[in-house]
């Protein structure tokens, strides 16, 4: 298992790498997808590798049942040299869609606190540099479900000390879900004691951003000026490259191919050409189609393309 480290002696992310938890190795590209991890986690490193990934995102249990599983030292161990193996550099998970750390249901709440706790716990053994977590549904009072949900992730993280961090991801904000704008996001971490705080990034997926409102098709630098008024560009960790089947403010979190929804190839090509996101890792959701390795190989070399012709053109215009 990972050795844990004293959190009072994390340092805020860099500007520049954004690599807190010295878990992601310096790649020009931290591109990938999230993989299945069927049969076990220390498989998912080689499903990365055929589909062109350098890093991942998997579950490190079922997403839909409670059922924790037990971790078995060697599993770790194979995981992480499969992640060697494959030149994979980081890897990431997301957290069950069961749990819901803003309920304000008692018995729910304490279920999710336990799940989650044992998510880091998982997430620390196999090495992972971040846990991508939905901020949960407040049902009642929103700022009510706000204090819910950043004293759990408090209570969470004292629980599970060690390296890696939580990625709060932005949600499309249907319903009483939490997390739909950044001054939400920036509420539960502000919350947090500052020595927790610096075990707080965030993950801002595409879809859900222009679903709840950024509108990234219209007026992309805005959306990016607003992030860093209310969170600060270096708290950005996880970039979930998704297109959207719904329009702007729709609500609907429905993700399409990249470049072939509400959203169009423009964005993606700003984000994957722009530095402010060179250490961002980036990761597709994207639908899988008939033949799931088939179509991610597709989307992640459309959007390597995008990196590479905004390359080419800087270049002609730098060359006399």
């Amino acid at each position: 298992m990972a050795s844990c480290t004293d959190e009072n002696a994390l340092p805020d992310p860099p500007v520049t790498t954004r690599q807190p938890t010295g878990r992601v190795a310096f790649h020009p590209l931290l591109l990938g997808a999230h993989v299945s991890a069927a049969g076990g986690v220390h498989l998912a490193p080689a499903r990365g590798r055929a589909i062109g990934a350098r890093v991942i995102q998997l579950f490190t249990k079922t997403p839909g049942q409670w059922r924790e599983p037990v971790l078995p030292q060697d599993v770790a161990r194979r995981f992480r040299a499969a992640m060697a193996e494959h030149g994979l550099v980081a890897a990431v998970s997301h957290d069950s869609y069961l749990i819901n750390l803003a309920s304000p249901d008692a018995t729910l709440r304490r279920r999710s606190i336990r799940c989650f706790t044992r998510e880091l716990r998982r997430a620390e053994a196999l090495g992972l540099a971040y846990v991508v977590s939905h901020p949960g549904n407040f049902g009642d009072d929103r700022a009510a479900g706000i204090a819910r949900n950043a004293g759990a992730l408090a209570e969470c993280l004292d629980r599970a000390p060690g390296a890696v961090r939580v990625a709060l991801e932005t949600t499309a904000g249907a319903g009483t879900a939490l997390g739909s704008t950044f001054a939400e996001l920036a509420d539960v971490i502000e919350r947090l004691p500052p020595r927790l705080r610096r075990r707080m990034a965030v993950c801002a997926d595409t879809c859900h951003l222009y679903a709840a409102g950024y509108d990234l098709v219209g007026d992309f630098d805005a959306v990016w000026r607003a992030f860093d008024r209310a969170l600060g560009v270096r708290r950005l960790a996880v970039l979930h490259l998704n297109d959207s089947v719904g329009g702007l403010g729709s609500r609907r979190d429905r993700h399409a191919l990249i470049g072939e929804g509400a959203l169009g190839p423009a964005p993606f090509r700003r984000i994957m050409r722009d530095q402010r996101f060179e250490g961002v890792i980036k990761l597709i959701e994207t639908p899988k189609g008939d033949d799931g390795v088939r179509t991610d190989r597709r989307m992640l070399r459309r959007l390597r393309s995008y990196r590479q012709v905004g390359h080419l053109l800087a270049s002609r215009r730098r060359t006399p």
